[in-house]
Protein backbone atom coordinates (compact mmCIF):
# COMPACT_ATOMS: atom_id res chain seq x y z
CA UNK A 1 0.00 0.00 0.00
CA UNK A 2 2.14 2.95 -1.00
CA UNK A 3 2.05 5.95 1.51
CA UNK A 4 0.36 9.30 0.19
CA UNK A 5 0.86 11.26 2.95
CA UNK A 6 5.06 11.23 2.26
CA UNK A 7 3.68 12.24 -1.23
CA UNK A 8 1.88 15.24 0.21
CA UNK A 9 5.02 16.79 1.32
CA UNK A 10 4.62 20.76 2.24
CA UNK A 11 8.34 21.86 2.42
CA UNK A 12 12.00 20.21 1.13
CA UNK A 13 14.11 22.68 3.57
CA UNK A 14 17.03 22.12 1.30
CA UNK A 15 19.85 23.18 3.26
CA UNK A 16 23.09 25.04 2.14
CA UNK A 17 25.58 22.73 0.57
CA UNK A 18 23.37 19.94 -0.39
CA UNK A 19 24.11 18.41 -3.60
CA UNK A 20 21.04 18.06 -6.86
CA UNK A 21 21.42 15.63 -9.22
CA UNK A 22 25.09 15.36 -8.80
CA UNK A 23 25.75 18.36 -10.63
CA UNK A 24 24.51 21.56 -8.70
CA UNK A 25 24.96 22.74 -4.79
CA UNK A 26 22.68 24.38 -3.00
CA UNK A 27 22.93 28.03 -2.27
CA UNK A 28 20.18 29.26 -0.59
CA UNK A 29 16.30 29.15 -0.59
CA UNK A 30 14.53 31.54 -2.88
CA UNK A 31 11.05 31.29 -2.27
CA UNK A 32 8.28 29.23 -2.30
CA UNK A 33 4.67 28.66 -3.44
CA UNK A 34 1.64 26.26 -4.63
CA UNK A 35 3.87 23.97 -6.92
CA UNK A 36 6.82 23.78 -4.93
CA UNK A 37 10.12 25.89 -3.92
CA UNK A 38 12.98 27.47 -5.60
CA UNK A 39 16.14 27.27 -4.31
CA UNK A 40 19.73 29.30 -5.89
CA UNK A 41 22.29 26.94 -6.66
CA UNK A 42 25.64 26.74 -7.84
CA UNK A 43 26.78 24.54 -11.29
CA UNK A 44 29.76 22.19 -9.95
CA UNK A 45 31.39 22.35 -13.10
CA UNK A 46 31.37 25.87 -14.53
CA UNK A 47 30.33 27.31 -11.05
CA UNK A 48 27.74 29.00 -12.74
CA UNK A 49 24.44 30.10 -11.00
CA UNK A 50 20.98 28.60 -11.43
CA UNK A 51 17.67 28.49 -10.08
CA UNK A 52 16.20 24.98 -9.22
CA UNK A 53 12.58 24.71 -8.76
CA UNK A 54 11.35 21.62 -6.87
CA UNK A 55 8.06 20.80 -7.59
CA UNK A 56 5.70 18.74 -4.97
CA UNK A 57 4.84 15.04 -6.05
CA UNK A 58 1.02 15.88 -5.21
CA UNK A 59 1.59 19.17 -7.26
CA UNK A 60 2.80 17.54 -10.41
CA UNK A 61 0.61 13.95 -11.41
CA UNK A 62 2.68 12.39 -13.92
CA UNK A 63 5.27 15.40 -14.59
CA UNK A 64 2.24 17.81 -15.98
CA UNK A 65 2.95 21.09 -14.13
CA UNK A 66 6.22 20.67 -14.57
CA UNK A 67 6.25 19.88 -17.76
CA UNK A 68 3.68 22.81 -18.59
CA UNK A 69 5.83 25.31 -16.78
CA UNK A 70 8.50 24.19 -18.44
CA UNK A 71 6.91 24.38 -22.33
CA UNK A 72 5.74 27.62 -21.22
CA UNK A 73 8.96 29.19 -20.02
CA UNK A 74 10.22 27.91 -23.45
CA UNK A 75 7.51 29.43 -25.83
CA UNK A 76 7.82 32.96 -24.26
CA UNK A 77 12.05 32.46 -24.13
CA UNK A 78 11.72 35.52 -26.32
CA UNK A 79 9.92 37.76 -23.77
CA UNK A 80 11.65 40.33 -21.94
CA UNK A 81 9.82 39.80 -18.49
CA UNK A 82 10.74 36.01 -18.21
CA UNK A 83 13.68 34.01 -16.70
CA UNK A 84 15.28 31.41 -19.47
CA UNK A 85 14.50 27.56 -19.16
CA UNK A 86 17.97 25.36 -19.01
CA UNK A 87 16.91 21.63 -18.48
CA UNK A 88 14.87 19.19 -16.23
CA UNK A 89 16.67 16.56 -13.62
CA UNK A 90 15.64 14.28 -11.44
CA UNK A 91 16.55 13.93 -7.75
CA UNK A 92 15.35 11.02 -4.64
CA UNK A 93 14.00 12.83 -1.60
CA UNK A 94 13.06 10.53 1.01
CA UNK A 95 13.05 7.70 -1.65
CA UNK A 96 10.56 9.98 -3.56
CA UNK A 97 11.10 11.09 -7.33
CA UNK A 98 11.23 14.70 -7.47
CA UNK A 99 10.92 16.74 -10.90
CA UNK A 100 13.64 19.93 -10.70
CA UNK A 101 13.83 22.43 -13.57
CA UNK A 102 16.88 24.56 -13.71
CA UNK A 103 16.74 28.47 -14.79
CA UNK A 104 18.21 31.09 -15.11
CA UNK A 105 19.24 33.04 -12.24
CA UNK A 106 18.32 36.39 -12.01
CA UNK A 107 19.78 38.85 -9.43
CA UNK A 108 17.69 41.69 -7.64
CA UNK A 109 15.49 42.22 -5.64
CA UNK A 110 11.52 41.14 -4.98
CA UNK A 111 9.54 44.10 -5.07
CA UNK A 112 7.95 43.67 -1.70
CA UNK A 113 11.08 44.43 -0.11
CA UNK A 114 12.53 47.25 -2.88
CA UNK A 115 9.39 49.58 -1.69
CA UNK A 116 10.72 49.39 1.99
CA UNK A 117 13.65 51.19 0.66
CA UNK A 118 11.57 54.58 0.23
CA UNK A 119 9.93 57.04 2.61
CA UNK A 120 6.59 54.81 4.14
CA UNK A 121 7.58 51.84 2.71
CA UNK A 122 5.61 52.63 -0.98
CA UNK A 123 6.24 54.14 -3.70
CA UNK A 124 5.08 58.09 -5.15
CA UNK A 125 1.95 57.40 -7.24
CA UNK A 126 4.52 59.30 -10.55
CA UNK A 127 7.46 56.07 -9.20
CA UNK A 128 4.67 53.32 -9.23
CA UNK A 129 3.18 54.69 -12.64
CA UNK A 130 6.83 54.02 -14.21
CA UNK A 131 6.62 50.63 -12.87
CA UNK A 132 2.92 49.77 -13.98
CA UNK A 133 4.02 51.12 -17.27
CA UNK A 134 7.43 48.33 -17.33
CA UNK A 135 4.94 45.79 -16.22
CA UNK A 136 2.28 46.19 -18.64
CA UNK A 137 4.56 46.59 -21.48
CA UNK A 138 6.81 43.37 -20.66
CA UNK A 139 2.78 41.77 -19.90
CA UNK A 140 1.63 42.62 -23.54
CA UNK A 141 4.71 40.62 -25.13
CA UNK A 142 3.45 37.39 -22.85
CA UNK A 143 -0.66 38.04 -24.13
CA UNK A 144 0.43 38.08 -27.49
CA UNK A 145 1.76 35.14 -28.04
CA UNK A 146 -1.77 33.95 -26.23
CA UNK A 147 -0.47 33.13 -22.68
CA UNK A 148 -0.41 34.50 -19.67
CA UNK A 149 1.61 34.81 -16.32
CA UNK A 150 -1.23 33.71 -13.95
CA UNK A 151 -0.06 34.77 -10.57
CA UNK A 152 1.00 38.38 -10.27
CA UNK A 153 2.06 39.65 -6.92
CA UNK A 154 4.49 41.58 -5.19
CA UNK A 155 6.59 37.99 -4.61
CA UNK A 156 6.47 37.01 -7.87
CA UNK A 157 8.58 40.66 -9.20
CA UNK A 158 12.14 41.03 -9.14
CA UNK A 159 13.42 44.72 -9.20
CA UNK A 160 16.99 44.15 -11.67
CA UNK A 161 17.82 47.81 -11.89
CA UNK A 162 15.91 50.96 -11.30
CA UNK A 163 16.64 54.16 -12.78
CA UNK A 164 14.46 56.13 -15.17
CA UNK A 165 13.13 53.05 -16.27
CA UNK A 166 12.59 49.58 -14.11
CA UNK A 167 14.30 46.28 -15.28
CA UNK A 168 11.63 43.38 -14.23
CA UNK A 169 11.90 40.21 -14.38
CA UNK A 170 8.55 37.80 -13.42
CA UNK A 171 8.66 34.57 -11.49
CA UNK A 172 6.67 31.72 -11.54
CA UNK A 173 3.81 31.03 -14.32
CA UNK A 174 0.48 29.16 -13.67
CA UNK A 175 -0.76 26.81 -16.36
CA UNK A 176 -4.46 26.43 -16.19
CA UNK A 177 -5.28 24.22 -18.38
CA UNK A 178 -5.38 25.99 -21.66
CA UNK A 179 -4.55 29.61 -22.32
CA UNK A 180 -7.90 31.68 -21.42
CA UNK A 181 -9.54 35.20 -22.08
CA UNK A 182 -10.25 35.21 -18.05
CA UNK A 183 -6.71 33.96 -17.77
CA UNK A 184 -5.70 36.74 -19.35
CA UNK A 185 -8.30 39.49 -17.51
CA UNK A 186 -6.85 38.07 -14.30
CA UNK A 187 -3.42 39.58 -15.02
CA UNK A 188 -4.96 42.72 -16.04
CA UNK A 189 -6.91 43.02 -12.64
CA UNK A 190 -3.38 41.50 -10.57
CA UNK A 191 -1.45 44.02 -12.72
CA UNK A 192 -3.57 47.03 -10.91
CA UNK A 193 -3.81 45.28 -7.43
CA UNK A 194 0.15 45.26 -7.30
CA UNK A 195 0.28 48.88 -8.43
CA UNK A 196 -2.55 49.90 -5.92
CA UNK A 197 -0.32 47.77 -3.17
CA UNK A 198 2.93 49.12 -4.29
CA UNK A 199 1.61 52.94 -3.21
CA UNK A 200 0.70 51.90 -0.08
CA UNK A 201 -2.42 50.56 -0.56
CA UNK A 202 -6.27 51.69 1.19
CA UNK A 203 -4.55 53.84 3.63
CA UNK A 204 -3.24 56.36 1.39
CA UNK A 205 -5.46 55.58 -1.86
CA UNK A 206 -8.34 58.71 -0.98
CA UNK A 207 -4.69 60.96 -0.98
CA UNK A 208 -3.83 60.06 -4.67
CA UNK A 209 -4.60 61.80 -7.96
CA UNK A 210 -7.81 61.69 -10.24
CA UNK A 211 -5.68 60.11 -12.77
CA UNK A 212 -3.97 57.28 -10.41
CA UNK A 213 -7.82 56.46 -9.27
CA UNK A 214 -9.31 56.31 -12.73
CA UNK A 215 -6.82 53.27 -12.94
CA UNK A 216 -7.31 51.73 -9.39
CA UNK A 217 -11.09 51.69 -9.96
CA UNK A 218 -10.93 50.93 -5.81
CA UNK A 219 -9.97 47.03 -7.14
CA UNK A 220 -13.32 47.14 -8.26
CA UNK A 221 -12.71 43.72 -11.21
CA UNK A 222 -15.56 44.90 -13.04
CA UNK A 223 -14.83 48.95 -13.10
CA UNK A 224 -11.19 47.89 -14.38
CA UNK A 225 -12.18 45.33 -16.89
CA UNK A 226 -14.70 47.42 -17.83
CA UNK A 227 -12.04 50.43 -19.13
CA UNK A 228 -9.44 47.95 -19.46
CA UNK A 229 -10.45 44.87 -21.56
CA UNK A 230 -6.81 43.67 -22.20
CA UNK A 231 -3.49 44.18 -21.18
CA UNK A 232 -2.60 46.79 -24.56
CA UNK A 233 -5.53 49.11 -23.84
CA UNK A 234 -4.17 49.76 -19.86
CA UNK A 235 -0.58 50.19 -21.61
CA UNK A 236 -1.95 52.61 -24.44
CA UNK A 237 -3.58 54.36 -21.55
CA UNK A 238 -0.70 54.68 -19.78
CA UNK A 239 0.99 56.19 -22.79
CA UNK A 240 -1.40 58.91 -23.15
CA UNK A 241 -1.44 59.71 -19.74
CA UNK A 242 -0.56 63.52 -18.67
CA UNK A 243 0.90 63.43 -15.00
CA UNK A 244 -0.85 66.31 -13.26
CA UNK A 245 0.53 65.40 -9.75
Amino acid sequence: MRNTSREKLSSFDLAPGRKLAGKFEIISKLGDGWEGEVYKVRENKTKIERAAKLFFPHRNIKEKSAKAYAQKLHKLRDCSLLIHYHTQETIIFKKLPLTVLISEYVEGVLLSEFIKNFPGGRLTPYKALHLLYALAKGLEEIHLMREYHGDLHMDNIIVQRFGLNFNLKLLDLFHWKAPKHENMQDDVVGLIRVFYETMGGAKYYPRHPKNIKYICCGLKRSLILEKFKNISQLKKHLEGLEWLG
